[in-house]
């Protein structure tokens, strides 16, 4: 089961890993989240950037894995490094992620499910605050719904 471990520059027990995440808003402002089969959290889609793949690809290959969903990187809400937080993962691999969060339009497939995902939905920001989330994409998620011109670098 993937863990989260918090405290002060716990990060140091960890090597630099750089991933992406991505918020897909509905009709209705709602904001798409997956439930990770791995340890239950749901969690905004994204992962792991790959060698010899831009940022944008990264996030729209992760989107599509996970969740079915063909999309398009519209913008980048925030860069998200946090020294407090390490991610250890069923391989005891420790990693600080380094994660690029970006904001991206549907652009076709439909939702569904993967080997890394157990359930995929829309949610308001109200529903949002009472669900258990992994890490800390509550934060990107307030950050995406701000819609500020300038990125978030936390």
């Amino acid at each position: 089961m993937t863990q989260v471990l918090y405290g002060e520059r716990v990060s140091k027990q960890g090597k630099i890993r750089l991933g992406c995440s991505a918020a897909i808003l509905d009709e209705h402002g709602r904001i798409l989240l997956t439930r990770r089969a791995d340890n239950g959290l749901w969690c905004l889609p994204g992962g792991g950037m790959e060698p010899g793949e831009s940022a944008a690809e990264a996030c729209e290959r992760e989107v599509l894995e996970e969740t079915g969903l063909s999309v398009r990187v519209r913008r980048l809400v925030g860069i998200y490094s946090h020294s407090d937080q390490l991610i250890i993962y069923p391989d005891g691999g420790r990693f600080q992620i380094v994660a690029l969060h970006f904001e991206a339009e549907i652009t076709g497939g439909e939702p569904g499910l993967s080997r890394e995902t157990s359930d995929v939905g829309y949610f308001t920001r109200r529903e949002i605050e009472v669900l258990e989330m992994f890490g800390r994409h509550k934060e990107r998620i307030i950050d995406t719904l701000e819609k500020r011109a300038d990125a978030f670098i936390r």
